[in-house]
């Protein structure tokens, strides 16, 4: 898999206009989504290598990243005349970058493609790393590949257009990264003001959380070993996401991971002795500034059919865990049983309340 130039931009336009004009394109698409278009696309429209791009723009949200959208994306590109030397620029979340990415992936056999992720989820996850995808049969990202966008442009000024949830989403991701990094990262996320953002030292941290990812991925671009450890806190965290799509209340994918680090973490005191006190501190920042799920003990058996449709697991009906022996101490290819894994959901509801 090809590397993926990764540039957290100190001066966006110019970068942008330097990676464009370096090469000889026969037409610009730039795709968003009806929110990015209305609140992102104005920062874009002053470039002068960007006059002549045409737009694409399709649904918000997550229901929108499907088959039938995707197909809308290449009836587009088809009928406006794109070729193998056209580019598609991503301009929006991890909706807009998976599915762009998808579809840049696999028109033509693959045509060019530039991310410039507008949420701090796709900025710290979805963008970078190449993976694509759509969602199928109410599973998530069930059809994609690897296909790594030629570059992906980081700007926190993106963010001042996001509301605190999405932000909120992203800041799940980069927990994350600071618990499968080190001890002196985590805690430095674990004091960042929520409340008052600094959007410079934001930018710093995000450049951290990139790193962590680009050097994963770096050693393992295909998730054969350790790129496994980006899946911590995903493996209930996706079913808590799934569940909540089937239960017609959706949630946002960092809020689904962080609620989904709960449980792992909890799995990885009792399996490989995650510290109590870590274990304690991080529940209780995800518990003040996450919220809950609410499910009862009747929705287990649910939860657990959905894990067990996980990508990530190796064989069938075992489900695989990445967790934790100590803050960036991963251990992959974890298993736990079903009783084991109801025990971590009655641990999640006693918790989180």
């Amino acid at each position: 898999m090809s590397k993926q130039e990764v540039i957290i931009c100190q001066n966006f336009t110019a970068e942008l206009s330097q990676k464009i004009s370096a090469h000889s394109y026969d037409k610009i698409f730039i795709l968003t989504d009806e929110h990015t278009c209305r609140f992102c696309l104005p920062l874009l429209q002053d470039i002068p290598c960007l006059k002549e791009a045409e737009q694409i723009v399709i649904g918000p949200e997550d229901i929108h990243k499907n088959l039938e959208t995707l197909a809308y994306v290449w009836n587009q590109l088809s009928s406006r005349g794109a070729t193998r030397h056209t580019l598609l620029i991503n301009l929006g979340g991890g909706m807009v970058t998976d599915l762009g990415g998808f579809a840049a992936a696999t028109f033509k056999r693959g045509i060019a493609c530039i991310n410039i992720p507008t949420t701090l989820l796709s900025m710290v996850d979805a963008a970078v790393g190449g993976k694509t995808g759509i969602n199928f049969n109410d599973l998530k990202n069930e059809i994609g590949s690897f296909y790594p966008a030629d570059q992906v442009l980081i700007d926190s000024e993106f963010l001042k257009t996001l509301d605190p949830q999405n932000l909120l989403s992203g800041y799940g991701e980069m927990l994350k990264h600071g618990l499968i990094s080190n001890q002196a990262h985590w805690s430095k996320l674990l004091k960042f003001d929520l409340n008052h953002i600094d959007y410079s030292q934001l930018q710093n941290l995000i450049g951290e959380s990139v790193q962590v990812k680009e050097d994963i991925v770096e050693k393992d671009p295909y998730e054969q070993n350790i790129r496994k450890a980006l899946n911590f806190g995903h493996t209930i965290g996706h079913a808590f996401e799934s569940f909540s799509l089937k239960t017609e209340h959706p949630v946002l994918h960092g809020y689904a991971v962080a609620w989904g680090m709960v449980c792992e973490l909890y799995l990885s005191h009792l399996r490989c002795g995650f510290p109590k006190e870590a274990l304690r501190t991080t529940i209780q920042f995800i518990k003040e500034n996450y919220g809950s799920l609410y499910f009862t003990c009747d929705d287990y058996d649910t939860l657990y059919d959905l894990m067990k449709h996980d990508k990530k697991n190796v064989a069938s009906g075992v489900i695989n865990f990445t967790l934790l022996g100590g803050i960036g101490d991963i251990r992959i290819n974890q298993t736990a049983s079903q009783e084991e894994i109801y025990e971590l959901l009655d641990f999640y509801r006693e918790t989180m309340g």
